[in-house]
């Protein structure tokens, strides 16, 4: 059994507030090991259509403990309350298996704020999905979301083996994390001129055919040129997959667009849905996208402060920030700038 703690010791989450979804748990469980604060969250994913862990969350779950040793209570499937008492965090060798289609990227946004500040060089192995809806892609980590954290001072790389679409699952990609003693604070206001835009349509044991209808249907929405545009067959081994990925690159910041082939949805919609997507973030002229503007929120936490120009915060983002207030000493802010674009602001309190 697990010894008892003074509850002025534990932060306790009611995981059916706000968004009620897995980020909760995910920004809790890294900052819980960065804080070495316990934590208990109630009502676990209440939000969803099926509450409590998935394969995805409990994998997550376990690795936060793998890599503190920590004590945990509610460690399975479905479980609807878990009990989270971190150890002092370890740098090293890791490998975390979702043994699903669920996203590995969730997994690794996990445990990676910790290693940011771990003493000593991680290097660490991720397999299940990496493109999967309703999550970040890999595409979107390497390019969007690690460069800017490389900004903060910490190296971090990553390389993909293997694609893993939903719902077969099968991805491995790798990282190395070289941590920083102190996070620095970064803003990232403006967006810059824009050095780079591609369209790459994506397909694993699925006819070429189906990446071409794509890329057409992006280029009606975005009017670019079709040297942006371009078809890739992966091995057959990776698939049954297919996703369209945009890609924007400008001198502040670089965002990632992706959206995943269904069956039964029509390439045309898939390449429209996301090329749309696109298109809202570039006539918003902001630099940081409803996404990455989710994911910028704990790493500036952590550096004590930062801001950053984004669309409309969404009830997932001002969820994050809640979650995110309970275990440091910050406030999170956001005010409109504009009809399209508002500022986000993270300060320490007092």
């Amino acid at each position: 059994m697990m010894a008892v703690m003074d509850d002025a010791k534990m932060v306790t989450l009611d995981g059916s507030e706000g968004e009620g979804g897995g980020q909760m748990l995910r920004s809790s469980l890294s900052l819980s090991l960065v804080t070495g604060t316990a934590l208990r969250m109630v009502n676990v994913r209440a939000g969803r259509s099926k509450p409590g862990l998935l394969r995805q969350h409990l994998t997550a779950l376990r690795a936060a403990a793998e890599v503190s040793g920590a004590l945990v209570e509610g460690a399975e499937l479905g479980s609807r309350e878990v009990t989270f008492v971190p150890g002092r965090v370890r740098a090293g060798e890791y490998t975390f298996k979702v043994g699903t289609a669920g996203s590995a990227t969730l997994v690794m946004q996990t445990v990676l704020p910790a290693l940011l500040r771990a003493e000593g060089v991680s290097t660490l192995a991720f397999e299940g999905g990496t493109h999967n809806p309703m999550a970040p892609s890999y595409d979107f980590v390497a390019r969007a979301f690690l460069p800017v954290v490389n900004r903060m001072g910490p190296t971090v790389t990553s390389a993909i083996e293997r694609a893993g679409f939903y719902p077969a699952g099968g991805g491995r990609f790798t990282m190395s994390v070289t941590p920083a003693r102190q996070l620095a604070r970064i803003e990232i206001m403006a967006r810059g001129a824009v050095l780079e835009r591609e369209v790459e349509a994506r397909v694993a044991g699925l006819p070429e055919g189906i990446a071409k209808r794509e890329l057409v249907a992006a280029k009606e929405v975005l009017g670019w040129e079709w040297p942006c545009l371009r078809t890739k067959e992966l091995p057959r081994s990776e698939g049954p997959g297919n996703v369209v990925v945009v890609t924007v690159g400008c001198e502040h910041a670089t965002e990632v667009f992706v959206a995943i082939g269904e069956k039964g949805v029509a390439a045309e919609a898939v390449g429209a849905a996301v090329a749309a997507e696109a298109a809202a973030w570039l006539a918003a002229e902001v630099p940081v996208g409803e996404h990455l503007a989710d994911q910028l929120l704990l790493p500036m936490a952590l550096a004590g402060g930062g801001r950053f120009v984004t669309t409309e915060p969404s009830l997932h983002t001002t969820t994050n920030a809640r979650v995110i207030e309970r275990f440091l000493p910050v406030s999170i802010g956001w005010e409109r700038r504009d009809e399209r674009s508002w500022v986000v602001t993270v300060a320490e309190r007092g």
